[in-house]
């Protein structure tokens, strides 16, 4: 297994511990060995810890740190993940103007790449955006362009615009199944998709307008 795949993997799972020693080592092996992928992933999983752990300043200094080694290394490839997280960084700080500048960016940047599928999760990111900005229709067309997506983030997606049009049972449901399959696959939420998961079950229950 790769580093990429094993941080990945520990991040899923929640043991942020592993995650923060891990990532560390990385940081420290790849700036010995001259590795900018390497140290890029590191970073990566260091911002996105930040992000778990709600401290959105260091997100963003930690993640344009790993843009600032990709770019330096003249590797497009590895813009791709600090980019996704600039992104998130400005999606939960509420900035939705600069979150939704940012996603098209990364979306241009992936299609550049041939990655498909990173385009996919990318509109999904945007369709939430657009949620925020009161674009109900927009978000639901960026939806269903996400075919590939998993079954659980389907259904976050179901809950997320049912709550946004006021149909509170059906983002009830949606929402219900969207937890239990995410307790099925053994992962935890990513910071944003946590944030997502907060914000309706708060419509749902009755603790937001």
């Amino acid at each position: 297994m790769s580093f990429a795949d094993e941080i990945r993997a520990t991040f899923r799972r929640g043991d942020s511990a592993a995650v923060l020693r891990l990532a560390e080592a990385e940081v420290t092996r790849a700036r010995a060995a001259g590795e900018p992928a390497g140290e890029v992933e590191a970073l990566y999983a260091l911002a996105r810890l930040a992000l778990r752990g709600e401290d959105l300043p260091r997100a963003e200094h930690l993640a344009q740190a790993a843009l600032d080694v990709a770019l330096r290394a003249g590797d497009r490839e590895l813009e791709e993940r600090p980019r996704h997280v600039l992104a998130a960084v400005a999606r939960l700080s509420g900035d939705y103007a600069l979150a939704r500048d940012r996603y098209e960016a990364s979306i241009a940047l992936n299609r550049a790449l041939g990655r498909d599928e990173t385009v996919q999760t990318e509109l999904y990111n945007l369709a939430f955006v657009e949620l925020h900005l009161g674009n109900v229709s927009r978000a639901r067309e960026l939806f269903a362009r996400t075919d590939t997506i998993g079954n659980r983030f389907q259904k976050m997606a179901e809950a997320a615009v049912a709550a946004a049009e006021g149909d509170l049972a059906r983002a009830a449901d949606a929402l219900a199944a969207t937890e239990a399959a995410f307790a099925d696959a053994g992962q935890v939420p990513d910071p944003d998709d946590a944030a997502e998961l907060a914000r309706i079950r708060a419509t749902v229950s009755g603790e937001v307008s």
